[in-house]
């Protein structure tokens, strides 16, 4: 069982494989392989800190564990737990949540 609570205004995201963001985009356009290459810019909220502290409130946080959610290619940090790979993002670089 994965025990991982991200802190402050971090979320813990399994990025979506090629099959599950389907490679085309709503409009039909096909995702070229090059950019499939590319590390996945949706994943899955496995887990979400508790929010940012701003003058001493916490602000909490827009994310919560199961949305699914767009966010920047290059802002996570990567790693790996129990043999599968995971983000760890900021929440200032999730930019959508995909319903």
């Amino acid at each position: 069982m994965l025990k991982v609570q991200p802190l402050g205004d971090r979320v813990l995201v399994e990025p979506l494989s090629k099959e599950e963001t389907e490679g085309r985009t709503k409009s039909g356009l096909v995702i070229p392989d090059t950019a499939e290459k590319e590390r996945p810019e949706q994943g899955k909220v496995i887990a979400a800190g508790k929010g940012r502290h701003d003058n001493g409130k916490l602000i909490p946080m827009s994310v919560k564990k199961g949305d699914r959610v767009l966010f920047s290619k290059y802002g996570p940090t990567e790693l790996k737990l129990d043999g599968k790979n995971y983000l760890i993002v900021k929440e200032e670089d999730i930019l959508a949540i995909i319903n």
